[in-house]
């Protein structure tokens, strides 16, 4: 494939390993210590997913981060942080038993086709993001038993864990993409 003027070159920030987004005493989520236990080792995992999702939206406009940079797909950074605040709450609703949270931004897909590249639109949605996580955070925080079975489906709260990594992990691959595909900078 030939590079095209469009096309922003591929770069990274890091010098110690070139293919990382940053070098490892800059990453925040470079740490020494290996959590102890299975609980703290998921919420040190979601934690870092969290924080990446983060890092791959840092120093970009509002236009670059609701580009929809790989066509004929929806997706962009900004659609990602406004999923990723729906899916959130959504959690929320298999925790309880009482009527679901409506979602944030309307119906199925509007997370991603409604992004609008505006300042205030970006804030709001890590804004939802940050509340959201936060919220969940609490509700599973009075799940600490893994085993434990919650909701009106009776999910195990392990399940639900993982569930919450999972989700994080594979937006934070559609992140390396489009981050690539807006700015050139590559990196995990």
């Amino acid at each position: 494939m030939h590079h095209t003027s469009d096309q922003p070159a591929r770069w990274s920030q890091a010098v110690v390993y070139p293919d990382m987004w940053a070098d490892p005493d800059d990453d925040p989520r470079h740490s020494e210590n290996s959590p102890d236990g299975e609980l703290a080792t998921l919420h040190d995992f979601l934690t870092n997913y969290r924080m990446t999702l983060r890092m791959k939206c840092e120093g970009l406009e509002a236009e670059q981060l609701a580009r929809r940079s790989v066509p004929p797909s929806t997706m962009s950074l900004l659609g990602l942080v406004r999923h990723l605040a729906e899916v959130e709450r959504d959690w929320r609703n298999w925790i309880s038993d009482g009527d679901p949270l409506p979602k944030l931004y309307g119906e199925r897909n509007a997370d991603f086709a409604g992004t609008v590249a505006v300042q205030a639109e970006v804030d709001t949605a890590f804004c939802d993001l940050q509340r959201e996580q936060a919220a969940t955070d609490a509700a599973l925080a009075e799940h600490p038993d893994l085993n434990e079975r919650v909701g009106k489906d009776g999910i195990a709260v392990r399940e639900l864990m993982v569930h919450r990594i999972d989700e994080y992990a594979r937006h934070c691959g559609h992140a390396d993409l489009l981050r690539e595909c807006i700015d050139g900078r590559v990196g995990q």
